[in-house]
């Protein structure tokens, strides 16, 4: 008799030419990720050969009850590293059915910003390192903490090693290796100053593609710790006190400050960000103001500033773009729980559209 696990672990390919296509979409929170799956005659590979789909949105919090149906617009693919073979995870945007994007579609707007000739002549590269807490899922308190109680101060847990300064590794490991294979630039990993939190990198990645890579990477990451047992946060302060918060810190640069004499455009930047600080503090994410408190490495969220190799600032430059005279900057100020759609594009609207 067939076990479980080999049914799940099946591999279509040898009985027929149907795949399985996932299709992945944000909910009404803004963070919350939906999903649901249908057969496809064959295997596919450009979104635009993917027929659209609908759903519920009352039961998302993305339409009303009387009028739910929401329509999935099928955006990028990306291979499945849960089913594998030919089958795919599909990243969609959501529409009405008269074909307006519904409010919490925040792909579409995005999408209008890269697609601006002035902002795509910039080629705008971004890397996000997005942090992130394992939690025991009974009792939501970081996995390694003792239940009711803290876990000795930070200090050997930032890219430690062992048994009792790294908890959760297999997790991070096979997000690792899954985003791999599912096509996902994930540039790398390690553990986080707070015991039970880590951190994966994306990117680079180029305009529109560094949402999508960070929306199925998180996805990934919630299908990975559901069959682990174990909770996800984004929170960006899961714990209160002297612990370290959890962002996504966001490195951007454009072609001419990759180019020669770009660290000037990166000041003149910089500058932009600071006259727009309050509007990009309030879509950088929620329970923001709990993390950018000017300690644990983040600036107060009232102030902004810049710097080079400083880890408080809101904006920090790296020692080798100064020496150089060319590359690139971090935004530090965006929460763990940020939309990358949203902060891409409007870092991007601000330095290269708006005119001051």
């Amino acid at each position: 008799m067939s076990l479980l696990s080999d049914l799940v672990n099946l591999d279509l390919s040898d009985s027929t030419e149907k795949i399985i296509a996932e299709y992945i979409w944000i909910g009404g929170s803004g963070l919350d990720i939906r999903s649901k799956a249908r057969t496809l005659s064959g295997p596919v590979s450009d979104p635009s050969e993917l027929p659209k789909w609908n759903y519920d949105g009352s039961s998302t919090g993305q339409a009303p009850g009387k009028d739910s149906e929401v329509i999935l617009h099928p955006q990028a693919i990306f291979r499945d590293p849960f089913r594998r073979g030919n089958n795919i995870l599909v990243v969609c945007d959501a529409y009405t059915p008269a074909g307006e994007p519904i409010p919490t579609n925040k792909r579409h707007a995005a999408a209008k910003i890269f697609n601006h000739p002035d902002v795509a002549a910039e080629v705008p590269w971004y890397g996000i390192e997005q942090e992130y807490t394992l939690l025991q899922k009974d009792i939501k308190w970081p996995i390694g903490w003792p239940i009711g109680g803290f876990p000795g101060p930070q200090g050997p847990y930032y890219c430690g090693v062992g048994v009792d300064k790294a908890f959760g590794r297999d997790i991070v490991d096979a997000h690792y290796k899954a985003c791999l294979y599912a096509g996902v630039n994930i540039s790398g990993i390690n553990g986080e100053v707070m015991p039970g939190q880590w951190e994966f990198q994306v990117g680079p990645s180029v305009g529109i593609s560094a949402g999508d890579e960070l929306w199925v990477a998180r996805y990934i990451l919630e299908r990975i710790t559901e069959i682990a047992g174990v909770a996800l946060s984004f929170d960006p302060k899961p714990i209160q006190g002297d612990w370290n918060g959890a962002g996504a810190h966001t490195n951007y640069s454009t072609k001419s400050m990759r180019n020669e004499g770009g660290y000037e455009v990166i000041k003149k930047a910089i500058q932009k960000l600071e006259y727009r600080h309050e509007k990009h503090i309030a879509a950088y994410g929620e329970g923001n103001e709990r993390r950018l408190t000017g300690r644990h490495e983040t600036a107060d969220i009232n102030t902004f500033s810049w710097g080079v190799a400083n880890r408080g600032a809101s904006v920090r430059v790296g020692r080798d773009t100064e020496k150089e005279g060319k590359g690139y900057f971090e935004d530090r100020r965006p929460a763990s729980n940020m939309d990358p759609y949203v902060v891409t594009s409007m870092i991007a609207e601000t330095t290269i559209l708006w005119k001051p």
